[in-house]
């Protein structure tokens, strides 16, 4: 979709829609679709895609096979049961365990991770970590994640770099201060869950003095499991949400949740964008040839526009509407001409970004609406989060609707 929410590119498991499919389906209501959940499944996490492209599959083949799906089974009880599937992966432990078993197969490496940790703590800043995952898998990437494996398996080194960790967090859940969640501390070594209060360690039967130990630099930091944003807030002193930069890689559940309901600053981490970045910068002739196109596009318009008018209310001469009706004519012919070749050099523009979707951030020459969102909720955005290392942030463009700020930089000459 683009930015106005107006689909432009759609596919029937992997046929692609003609335009009047597109408007039959999506825009032939006098209400205009909200795109919003249960109706529609939103696909923004690499998690999301894998089901995504699993459906699609099984649309292409139920087309193809007429008989071979029960006839009770239509797309949509299909998708629910590729979703529960897909949960069930998750609850039984099946997905975390093949990802446990060889960390290096599944998970990116980037040495500049633990580099940055290092000065962000050298520079007195708190830093800290809230996921969904539970301490057991948790721990296991961040030991893949910061090189803290021994030949004795996983331990604890990799917690010095923060100052507190949240475990099974329930985001986005976790960033509404009315959730009444509660907030156990995580004993590391045995993963035993242990009572508090408001994450004050509370006094067990036969211990009447719970201790508080301060951490100091270079000292592993204590883990939790659940809680809410006001916990968090209480565990590191945080007086404004203002002071916060968080984050993330889900435009939803991170990003959004926390901008919207919180205030905090954010970044969003969007791995397509470092390819994204490149091939602009090599597309820059054919992307200014674009331009020029459209622009000679909308010049043609403008010209039959005003002929037309002319043609409709100006006390002309017979010869002169022939004449005027003859150019109009001729204008039109070259608007097609110049409309099909700069469909055709668009389409083959954004194929080499995506061979199916197309570039990332726009739909056409538009904005897409992920790029919408990434402009409202982000407060930066990047391609991962180690560069924040070796660029700063200080400089944030805001160069108009028809270009994103990493775009501006990179405009065709």
């Amino acid at each position: 979709m683009d930015r106005h929410k107006y689909v432009k590119v759609a596919y029937h498991g992997f046929r692609e829609l003609t335009k009047e499919e597109k408007v039959g389906t999506y825009g032939n209501t006098l209400i205009r679709d909200a795109f919003d959940e249960p109706d529609y499944a939103l696909i923004d996490t690499l998690f999301s895609l894998a089901e995504a492209y699993l459906f699609s599959q099984l649309v292409d083949f139920m087309d193809k096979n007429p008989g071979r799906v029960p006839a009770r089974v239509d797309y949509a009880r299909m998708y629910k049961d590729v979703r529960s599937a897909v949960d069930m992966c998750h609850r039984d432990g099946t997905l975390k365990q093949m990802v446990a078993k060889d960390p290096k197969k599944y998970i990116n490496e980037d040495k500049s991770i633990v580099p940055l940790l290092k000065m962000l703590r050298d520079s007195r800043r708190a830093t800290f970590l809230v996921t969904n995952s539970l301490w057991d898998y948790t721990n296991i990437v961040m030991n893949f994640l910061c090189e803290s494996r021994t030949l004795d398996g996983c331990n604890f080194d990799w917690l010095q770099y923060f100052d507190v960790v949240i475990t099974g967090s329930a985001k986005p859940g976790f960033f509404h201060e009315e959730s009444n969640a509660n907030l156990f501390e995580v004993e590391p070594e045995s993963g035993k869950l242990i009572n508090t209060d408001n994450g004050t360690p509370m006094a067990q039967v036969g211990n009447t003095s719970p201790s508080i130990t301060l951490k100091k630099q270079n000292e592993r930091c204590r883990v939790f499991q659940g809680g809410t944003v006001r916990h968090l807030h209480k565990l590191l002193s945080i007086g404004s949400s203002s002071q916060v930069l968080y984050v993330g890689d889900h435009i939803y559940g991170d990003i959004l949740r926390s901008k919207k309901v919180l205030g905090w600053r954010t970044m969003l981490v969007v791995p397509e964008l470092e390819a994204e970045v490149k091939l602009l910068w090599e597309l820059r002739d054919s992307r200014k040839a674009l331009q020029l196109m459209r622009s000679d596009r909308d010049h043609i318009e403008d010209q039959i526009h005003r002929l037309r008018w002319s043609l409709d209310f100006e006390d002309l001469k017979a010869d002169q509407k022939q004449e005027k009706s003859a150019l109009v004519e001729d204008l039109e012919f070259q608007r097609d001409q110049v409309r099909i070749k700069h469909q055709q050099a668009q389409r083959e523009c954004h194929q080499k970004f995506h061979k199916v979707w197309g570039q990332l951030m726009k739909t056409g020459y538009q904005n897409s609406r992920f790029a919408h969102q990434v402009e409202r909720f982000a407060c930066l955005y990047t391609s991962q989060v180690s560069n924040l290392s070796l660029y700063s942030p200080n400089k944030y463009y805001r160069p108009g609707e028809d270009f994103m700020p990493h775009e501006f930089n990179i405009l065709p000459m």
